[in-house]
């Protein structure tokens, strides 16, 4: 008989996650707080129906660990089934520009269509007009120390 995993046996590995309803669009919510990206890494491909940002994500999965300095990844966030985008609070014309993403919140509409709503620190937000939550969220580089060095801190 073989014995049961152990944590040990774990490795540490990239996350790719997706996102099909709103559990696991808080889930993923709770893993891209913090996130940081310019706003020349953000593309809506109309024609794909696809939208798509280049985060630095802070990795709250590895918040609890208290030998190794906090730690940032970039991760690709991306929503298929987009119908539109809109934004407010956002200077596009400001290519120097460096965004905060704090949250994602669905609502629902008619046969699993809904808004995905990415919610920005400040006054900023992007809404994604979507067929059904269709939501991915995936690792692509090595992680690095975060440059502050310490975890983001949010005020009670």
């Amino acid at each position: 008989m073989a014995a049961d995993a152990t944590f040990e046996d774990g490795r540490e590995a990239p996350l790719n996650l997706g996102a099909l309803d709103i559990e696991d669009l808080k889930i993923m919510s709770a893993l891209v707080q913090d996130s940081v990206f310019p706003i020349t890494e953000m593309k809506w491909s109309k024609k794909q129906r696809r939208f798509g940002l280049l985060l630095n994500r802070f990795r709250w999965e590895e918040g609890a660990r208290v030998t190794t300095s906090p730690e940032r990844v970039q991760s690709l966030l991306a929503f298929d089934g987009v119908l539109n985008v809109s934004s407010q609070g956002i200077d596009r014309s400001d290519a120097d520009m460096v965004l905060s993403l704090m949250s994602i919140e669905f609502t629902a509409g008619t046969d699993g269509a809904g808004e995905v709503l990415l919610t920005l620190a400040g006054d900023g937000a992007i809404r994604l007009e979507v067929e059904a939550i269709e939501a991915t969220l995936k690792d692509v580089t090595r992680p690095y120390v975060a440059p502050s060095k310490r975890a983001p801190v949010h005020p009670e």
